[in-house]
This record gives C-alpha cells, sequence and structure tokens, in this order.
C-alpha cells in the first residue's frame, strides 16, 4: 500500500454546495447568504475578530501580568562553545563572526555549562558567578565592558 493507492471511503466527501443555481437546487435566489444586510452584499468582509455587537473576547477576557520596559535581554553563551572555539582571546566580534550571536548590539552573559582547559581571555557584558570562577581556575580571564 502507498498514498497513491489510498481511495476515500463510501460516503466520506461530500460534493460542494453549488450556490445561486436555482430555486430548484435549495440555495437559489439569496445563495445561502439571507435577505439584506451588510453580508448578502458583494464585497462584504467577515473580519476574524468581528463579533456582531457582542463584547469582543479580547475585552472580556481581564489583563494578566507585567511587560518589564527596562528589561534588559542578554544573549546567551556557554563555556562548553567557548571550549569549542579553541582560541586564546574571546571577543563579541569573535562570537558574532563565528556565528554564535545573532547582534552586536545586545549584551551578551557568559554562563558556567561545561568546563575549560586552556586559560582563555573572553570579554563581554556579563558572567555568571560559577562561569567567572571557572575562567579564572582555567588561567584566563573575564573583562567586563
Amino acid at each position: 500500500m502507498n498514498l497513491g493507492s489510498l481511495k476515500n471511503a463510501p460516503g466520506s466527501v461530500r460534493n460542494r454546495k453549488r450556490l445561486g443555481r436555482g430555486d430548484a437546487s435549495g440555495t437559489g435566489g439569496t445563495a445561502g447568504r439571507g435577505h439584506k444586510g451588510y453580508h448578502s452584499r458583494s464585497g462584504s468582509k467577515h473580519r476574524i475578530w468581528s463579533e456582531g455587537g457582542t463584547m469582543p473576547i479580547y475585552r472580556r477576557l481581564p489583563k494578566r501580568g507585567f511587560t518589564n520596559i527596562f528589561r534588559e535581554e542578554f544573549q546567551i553563551v556557554n563555556l562548553n562553545v567557548i571550549a569549542r572555539l579553541q582560541l586564546s582571546e574571546v571577543t563579541l566580534e569573535t562570537l558574532y563572526q563565528k556565528g554564535i550571536i545573532k547582534s552586536l548590539s545586545k549584551p551578551v552573559k557568559i554562563l558556567g555549562v561545561g568546563e575549560l582547559n586552556e586559560p582563555v581571555t573572553v570579554t563581554a557584558n556579563a558572567f555568571s558567578k560559577t562561569a567567572k570562577e571557572k575562567i579564572e581556575t582555567s588561567g584566563g580571564r573575564a573583562e567586563i565592558i
């Protein structure tokens, strides 16, 4: 059996309604649009958010939470990624060129996931406590911009 040999079960697929094809069809005359009104005319649009005079759901539901407009969003880099680079000095520019971070305008934070074997000088906007300890125990330096 393959996809090309599959057949629909009898009765599972209905023919589409042919609108406006005479009174005997059941959908002649008004073609299922009813009499008069905006949606009976051509050019009417049914907007997904329109609820026909009912209070819209986005106004019925309560607002929740809080968005801090001063939140600083960091790009996160783990130590195991820095170890894989095998460089003696890692800066924001090198991380950007290697495709590890997506933007030079957003700040970068180094986290302590993974281990460093060689001493590395890492320059970034922020370091976690464990990342700073691991960089310094391997003989490297953690420099904050």
